[in-house]
C-alpha cells in the first residue's frame, strides 16, 4: 500500500504491507532519495509499577545508507551519533503526549535511515514515518503529526524542506510539527530572525504539517490494524480524590507557594508523611497519587484563579541574575551565570584547528570547529545519581545552546581555532540550558573571540484553559513540569538564534505565540543588560595561556616540500619551534603554539621555504657542506646556494681556510647574488 503527499515541491512517498510485516506498524517513507524505515511496536502485556509512558524512540543510521564504511578499527556501526540522538529526541518530543493518560505498555519506535542521498536531512523523514507506523499499528495514538522543515530564500520566502545547500544559503532552520489542529513541536536555528518572522514561518509550516496529518488519518482508517482498547476504572478513584480535595486542596495550595524549591518539596512532603502514615501500601500509592493530583490542580487555580506564581513572581518577571567571568585561572574564558536556584559555568578552550572534531556520520558535514558540551550532575538538584556518559538529554541540551551561538562565532579566517565549551550546571531550578547560552557568551567573550554580538536564553511557559491563559518569563522546574508549555527562546538585541517550543495541549493560537515571543524578547534583553554590566564586549586579546595561531598560504605544488617524506620536515620544524603545524589541501596552514615569537618564527621559516628563491632576498641558511672552495648552504629544504671562499670576509678579504669562518651545521646569513640558467645559486654573506 502506497500513499504520495505533496509538500512544496517535493512530494514524501509512504509504503507499507512488503517490509517489516511482524512489527506493529512498519512504514518505508522516503522524500527524494533519502529513506527511512520507521516501525512501531507494543509490548503484549503492560509494565507493572511504572506511573509513566515506557515509550522508547531510536533513530539507527547505516554508514551504507550514505555509500559509506564507517571509519575505526571495528568497521561497524557502534553508539548513535550526536545526529541520530537527537532525531530519535525531535521525533518523541511530539508523539509522546498523544498517548493514552495510564498506559503502561512498552512503545519501541525505531527509525533505520536506509537511504541518505547527501541532499535532504533525513530528521522529518524519521518524524513522519514514525506518525504513520504509530497510526497504522494497534497502539492508541489520539492523532497522527506531520512534520517539515522550514527554510529561508534570500529575497525572504519560505522553502519547505530545503536541501543542505538551500540550508546553507538559509537564515532560518526550522522544524516544525503537529497534529491537524495544532503545533505541537518546535526546533530552529536562525541568524537573527525577528520575531515575527519566526511566527509566519511557524504558521506556514503547519499548512503542510495538517495536509500530512490528514492523509496519514485516512490512509491509516483504510489499511491500519484495529486499535487496542484501554480500560480505565476511575470511579472508586475519583470519590477517593474529590474526598482528599475538598479536605486538602487549600492546604496542598498553600504548600507550593515558596520561593525556596528545598522547602516547597519538604511541605509537600511533610503533608504526603502525614496522610500515609499507619497506611496499607496500596492505599498509600493512592494518596501518593492524588496527592500529584491535587499539586496540578492548586497549582492551575493559583495561576488561573489568582494570577500568582508559586516563588510570588510577577508573571513577565525574571529572576535575580548574576553574571561573572574569569573566576578560574588558566582556562582561556570561563563564565558562572546563575539566575535563581539555576547556576552554570562555561569553560572555553581554545586550540589549533587541527583539533576541530571530525564527524564519522551520513551527512555532508565532516568537520566542526565549534563545540559545546553540556553536563547536568546529579548534586545540580540536591540528589544522588549516576555519572558517566552523557545522557540525550544533555546532549539534546548541548546541541541547542551550540546552535544558539554559531551564528554570532567568526568565521575561521577572521579567528583560526578550534572552540570548545564546557557548560555545567551547578544548580538547576528549571531554565539549564537557556543558563547555559548565557554561561558560553560570558565565556567566549571573556576570552577575547570576537563575537558578532551577545546571546542570551529564557524560557517560557503557559497555563491555559479554555480562552484564559497566563504566559510565563523565566519558568522554574515546577512551572515547567506543571505548565502547559515550553519554550525556549535564544537570540541577540536583533532577533532569535536559536528556539525550542514542546506544547502538551492543542489549540495555541498564533497571537499567543507572538505575545509569548514580545514577552521572551523583553527577558531577553534584561538579561542581555545584566550580561553587559559585566563585560561590555569580547576581550581585546585571547588569554596569554591560550595558544597562538598564524595563518600562512603556500603554493599547494609546495605542500610536499613543507611536510617532507614521511612527515620528516614538518615534524622537525614542530620539534624545532615547539609549535603544532596543520596544513590544508588548498595550501592554507596554521602554526600555532603557547609562546608567540616561537609561532612567528615557525611561520616566517616556513614562508621562507616554500617561497622561490630570487636574486637579492637575504636567509638564515644552514651550512650543509665544505669543500676548499667554499660552503654550500641550505636556504630552504631541498635548495643549496654555494658561498665561495672569497665572499665569506667582509669586504672580500682573502681566507685561507673555509673552516677557519664557518662550519658544517652552522647557521649564517647569506644574500642570493645570482641564479644561472642551471638553476646554480650563488651568495655572498651577510654580517648580522
Amino acid at each position: 500500500m502506497r500513499l504520495e503527499i505533496p509538500i512544496g515541491e517535493h512530494v514524501i512517498v509512504l509504503e507499507t504491507g512488503k517490509l517489516a510485516r511482524q512489527a506493529g506498524g512498519a512504514v518505508l517513507t522516503r522524500l527524494e532519495d533519502t529513506i527511512v524505515l520507521a516501525t512501531a511496536t507494543r509490548s503484549v502485556v503492560p509494565r507493572r509499577g511504572v506511573d509513566f509512558l515506557p515509550l522508547s524512540v531510536d533513530v539507527e543510521e547505516r554508514m551504507a545508507s550514505a555509500g559509506k564504511i564507517p571509519g575505526g578499527f571495528i568497521k561497524r556501526e557502534g553508539r548513535p551519533s550526536e545526529r541520530a540522538i537527537l532525531t530519535s529526541r525531535l521525533t518523541d518530543r511530539p508523539l509522546r503526549p498523544l498517548f493514552p493518560k495510564d498506559y503502561h505498555y512498552e512503545i519501541q519506535v525505531i527509525g533505520t535511515v536506509l537511504g541518505a542521498d547527501q541532499e535532504t536531512p533525513y530528521d522529518t523523514v524519521s518524524m513522519v514515518g514514525a506518525s504513520a507506523a504509530l497510526a497504522l499499528s494497534d497502539i492508541p495514538f489520539d492523532a497522527p503529526i506531520g512534520a517539515v522543515r522550514v527554510g529561508r530564500r534570500p529575497d525572504g520566502g519560505f522553502v519547505l524542506n530545503p536541501t543542505y545547500s538551500q540550508l546553507a544559503e538559509s537564515d532560518l532552520d526550522l522544524v516544525v510539527a503537529g497534529t491537524k489542529e495544532a503545533i505541537t513541536m518546535v526546533e530552529a536555528g536562525a541568524n537573527e530572525v525577528p520575531e515575527e518572522v519566526m511566527v509566519e514561518g511557524m504558521l506556514f509550516a503547519h499548512e503542510a504539517v495538517r495536509a500530512q496529518a490528514e492523509a496519514i488519518e485516512g490512509w491509516a482508517a483504510e489499511y491500519g490494524k484495529k486499535k487496542q482498547e484501554v480500560f480505565v476504572d476511575s470511579e472508586q478513584d475519583s470519590l477517593f480524590l474529590a474526598d482528599l480535595r475538598e479536605r486538602y486542596l487549600e492546604r496542598v495550595k498553600d504548600a507550593i507557594i515558596s520561593p525556596d524549591r528545598r522547602g516547597r518539596h519538604q511541605t509537600l512532603d511533610q503533608l504526603r508523611a502525614e496522610l500515609t502514615e499507619e497506611r496499607e501500601p496500596e492505599e498509600a500509592e493512592q494518596i501518593q497519587a492524588a496527592i500529584s493530583v491535587l499539586e496540578k490542580e492548586a497549582f492551575r487555580k493559583l495561576y488561573l484563579e489568582d494570577g500568582k506564581r508559586t516563588d510570588l513572581r510577577a508573571l513577565d518577571e525574571v529572576r535575580p541574575t548574576t553574571a561573572e567571568v574569569g573566576i578560574i585561572p588558566r582556562v582561556h574564558g570561563t563564565g558562572l551565570f546563575t539566575r535563581g536556584e539555576t547556576q552554570v559555568l562555561t569553560e572555553l578552550a581554545l586550540a589549533d584547528l587541527g583539533l576541530a572534531q571530525r564527524l564519522d556520520t551520513i551527512e555532508p558535514q565532516t568537520l566542526k570547529r565549534y563545540m559545546h558540551h553540556y553536563n547536568f550532575p546529579p548534586y545540580s538538584t540536591g540528589e544522588t545519581g549516576r555519572v558517566g556518559a552523557p545522557r540525550r538529554r544533555e546532549i539534546g541540551h548541548g546541541a541547542l545552546a551550540e546552535r544558539a551561538l554559531v551564528p554570532v562565532v567568526p568565521s575561521e579566517e577572521v579567528f583560526p581555532y578550534a572552540m570548545r565549551l564546557v557548560s555545567d550546571v551547578l544548580e538547576s531550578n528549571g531554565s539549564s540550558s537557556m543558563a547555559s547560552v548565557c554561561g558560553s557568551t560570558l565565556a567566549l567573550m571573556d576570552g577575547g573571540v570576537p563575537i558578532k554580538a551577545p546571546v542570551a536564553g529564557i524560557a517560557m511557559g503557559l497555563v491555559k484553559e479554555g480562552n484564559s491563559y497566563v504566559i510565563l518569563t523565566d519558568i522554574q522546574g515546577l512551572e515547567d513540569h506543571l505548565g502547559d508549555m515550553d519554550f525556549k527562546v535564544a537570540g541577540t538585541r536583533d532577533g532569535i538564534t536559536a528556539l525550542q517550543m514542546d506544547m502538551k495541549i492543542t489549540g495555541v493560537s498564533a497571537e499567543l505565540l507572538r505575545e509569548a515571543l514580545a514577552q521572551a524578547k523583553k527577558g531577553r534583553l534584561e538579561i542581555l543588560e545584566t550580561m553587559r554590566e559585566t563585560i561590555s564586549g569580547p576581550r581585546t586579546e585571547v588569554s596569554e595561556y591560550a595558544p597562538r595561531v598564524e595563518v600562512l598560504s603556500i603554493p599547494t605544488e609546495k605542500i610536499g616540500l613543507l611536510i617532507g617524506p614521511g612527515g620528516k620536515t614538518i615534524n622537525a620544524m614542530q620539534e624545532q619551534f615547539g609549535v603544532n603545524i596543520s596544513v590544508e589541501d588548498d595550501g592554507t596552514v596554521y602554526v600555532a603554539g603557547t609562546n608567540g615569537a616561537s609561532v612567528k618564527e615557525a611561520a616566517a621559516a616556513i614562508t621562507g621555504m616554500t617561497k622561490d628563491v630570487e636574486a637579492g632576498e637575504i636567509y638564515t641558511g644552514k651550512v650543509v657542506k665544505t669543500t676548499n672552495f667554499g660552503a654550500f648552504v641550505e636556504l630552504v629544504p631541498g635548495r643549496d646556494g654555494l658561498l665561495h671562499i672569497s665572499r665569506l670576509a667582509p669586504g672580500r678579504q682573502r681566507v685561507e681556510r673555509v673552516e677557519d669562518v664557518v662550519s658544517e651545521g652552522d647557521r649564517i646569513k647569506v644574500r642570493v647574488l645570482e641564479i644561472d640558467k642551471q638553476k646554480r645559486i650563488s651568495l655572498e654573506k651577510v654580517e648580522d
